[in-house]
């Protein structure tokens, strides 16, 4: 008991200190934000360079931006739309938030205002193609370039210093197609998938947008959110998902592009990993197999039985036939055809099928009334000795005339019996 009190303590103590940590870091944030001391705020910048790791979001990709524990990257698409965009805007403002806004080509051509104030406040601006074609896994490579560069000039003609145009590109629908990214990747451009979406462009609620931004977030533990800031279901989700980012205690990151003023955060490989392997985490594939230099191409023979000391007359392991298994075949007596014969119209023929046992039943009652009548008309021929012969041959044939009167059915039936038998 006194070790389990002890135990407990301690865990509340820890408790205790990670809530007075994240207090501490929030009212250095908060106090950033003049006028909003309970803003969430921008707990860091994270400079990244797209040469180093050209594809980021595990929705996607293997790599993801190099989080801690409990910190989100903000991304918007579609964009800028006044009537829901400007709306987004101030919210961020509100809790200096900085996020990263992916612009299509003709939102920023219609509104190119729109495009200055993102940059005019501060947050990151990439590109999201020209018009948004859901097509880009599957159209030709120079369709797909001509929407890059379309959103790229557009977007850049719209700010009033073009090198803010951050080299940040995310592919419309997340179509991804390796020829795409092999294109921006060689241009020097980011390509941005994302870590959990919160399905806002769905025709789903604003409720159900900030639930699923939240127990998504919850499941990861951290990474870049994917919304919409063309949608009016973003703008009435977006105050309560900062409001559980708050309560949770979660952190915004802003990513920036390195420069040659800039360079980027330094980092390790493995904080490039949403969930980094450890020690205790059993590896959940087989290790490739490394690719060795031999020493030489020459080939080994195989082992001969002389190179094993064994003797060339060594009898087989397994035991030969003996004379007796050989002559097993020949003891035995071959069966005769006529051992399986089975005359036709016999009983056992009829019995072997259920329809025909009463026909053999009948059969043999029938084949036993003759033998009956047989005997009877012997008595009748004992005593009719001392009549004359023609009488006697009369009386003799008076059965066989007889005989049809009560057995001429029986005919009948066998014949009608045979014929179902076959």
């Amino acid at each position: 008991m006194i070790g389990s009190s002890v135990v407990v303590r301690t865990r509340s103590w820890i408790v205790l200190c990670i809530g007075l940590l994240a207090a501490t870091t929030t009212a250095a944030v908060a106090a950033d934000c003049p006028g909003h001391p309970d803003a969430l705020g921008t707990s860091r910048t994270l400079v990244v360079d797209p040469h180093e790791h050209p594809r980021i979001g595990t929705m996607q990709y293997r790599e993801t931006l190099p989080l801690k524990d409990h910190e989100v990257v903000l991304t918007f698409d579609d964009g800028p739309l006044p009537k829901y965009s400007n709306q987004i805007l101030q919210m961020l403002a509100d809790e200096c938030i900085k996020a990263t806004f992916f612009i299509i080509g003709e939102q920023a051509k219609a509104n190119p205002e729109g495009v200055r104030k993102l940059v005019a406040a501060g947050h990151t601006v990439g590109t999201h193609s020209m018009n948004h074609p859901l097509t880009f896994d599957r159209m030709p490579l120079d369709k797909a370039e001509a929407q890059i560069n379309g959103g790229i000039e557009w977007t850049s003609a719209a700010m009033t210093d073009p090198s803010k145009l951050a080299p940040f590109f995310r592919i419309p629908g997340l179509m991804r197609a390796e020829g795409v990214e092999n294109l921006l990747i060689s241009r020097g451009i980011q390509v941005w998938s994302a870590d959990f979406p919160a399905d806002d462009w769905r025709h789903v609620s604003s409720d159900r947008v900030y639930q699923l931004a939240i127990q998504r977030l919850e499941a990861k533990g951290k990474g870049i959110l994917l919304l919409h800031d063309i949608q009016a279901r973003t703008v009435a989700a977006l105050p309560k998902i900062i409001r559980d980012l708050k309560a949770r205690g979660y952190r915004i990151v802003h990513v920036v592009p390195a420069t040659a003023e800039r360079p980027a955060t330094p980092t390790t490989p493995v904080e490039w990993l949403l969930h980094p392997p450890t020690e205790t985490t059993p590896i959940a594939r087989w290790p490739a197999v490394p690719n060795f230099v031999f020493a030489q191409t020459k080939m080994l023979l195989a082992p001969t039985l002389a190179d094993l000391n064994a003797q060339t007359d060594h009898q087989p392991l397994l035991p030969r036939r003996t004379m007796a298994m050989a002559n097993v075949a020949a003891t035995l007596p071959v069966p005769g055809r006529d051992l399986f014969a089975i005359p036709e119209g016999s009983v056992e023929v009829l019995l072997s099928t259920t329809l025909s046992r009463r026909a053999a039943t009948r059969l043999a009652m029938a084949a036993e009334t003759p033998r009956a009548a047989r005997g009877k008309a012997g008595k009748l021929r004992g005593h009719r000795t001392a009549h004359a012969a023609p009488a006697g041959a009369k009386h003799a044939a008076a059965p066989k005339s007889a005989a049809p009167k009560g057995a001429a059915t029986h005919p009948t039936r066998v014949a009608s019996l045979k014929k179902r038998a076959q």
